[in-house]
């Protein structure tokens, strides 16, 4: 059975929202975005390409696909283009039924996902902060990928906001990485249910 992995770009108050530019997601009067640029490196690219390189199916909430089906098929050799270009793709959407991203196939409901686990072996959900959520509380999530970037905002989209329902316990899953701009991406594997309760005046 194969694996679905979260590639999340998140801040030190683990913010995920608009990480790639100023206009990428201003939902909520969200006014922070392109927060990430300025903590990119060499080192850095180089994971997130090793990630790509290796997962053969992506899966994407809806807002995330129209920004990559806006972006991606329209950067010509470029290795991440070809890669994704030519991978089978699959987004959440209750709304999307004929995706024009050629290769893409539209899901209606999270529970549709568990099958893909019985046709991939690397499933990799993207940005998709919202679809993340829901997955996790489905107990569909085997991996996080957060690449954790050294800035606060304060507000914005939080991968476990105060509404996440499942409290659950993670594992790493692979020694962090440290990067040189001070970014970390930290992997981790659920763990069973949070334990908590701890008397630690006992």
């Amino acid at each position: 059975m194969g694996t679905i992995s979260v590639d999340l770009f998140i801040t030190l108050d683990g913010v995920y929202q608009g990480p790639g530019g100023p206009d990428e997601d201003e939902s909520g009067g969200f006014a922070l975005g392109g927060w990430q640029g300025n903590y990119l490196d060499d080192e850095n690219g180089a994971a997130i390409g090793e990630g790509i390189e290796h997962m053969d199916a992506l899966l994407l909430g809806r807002r995330t696909y129209d920004i990559f089906a806006s972006f991606w098929p329209y950067r010509g050799d470029e290795p991440i283009a070809v890669k994704f270009n030519a991978m089978p793709k699959f987004v959440v959407s209750r709304s999307l039924t004929d995706p024009g991203w050629a290769g893409t196939t539209a899901l209606s409901d999270v529970a549709e996902v568990r099958a893909l686990k019985d046709r991939f072996d690397d499933i990799h959900v993207v940005g998709s902060g919202d679809l993340a959520r829901s997955l996790l509380e489905a107990g569909l999530v085997d991996r996080l990928n957060l690449y954790v970037y050294p800035v606060a905002l304060g507000s914005g989209k939080r991968l476990f906001g105060g509404d996440f329902g499942v409290p659950t316990a993670f594992a790493l899953a692979e020694p962090p990485r440290a990067f040189p701009s001070g970014a970390m991406l930290l992997v981790y594997e659920p763990a069973g249910e949070a334990v908590t309760g701890f008397d630690m005046s006992k």
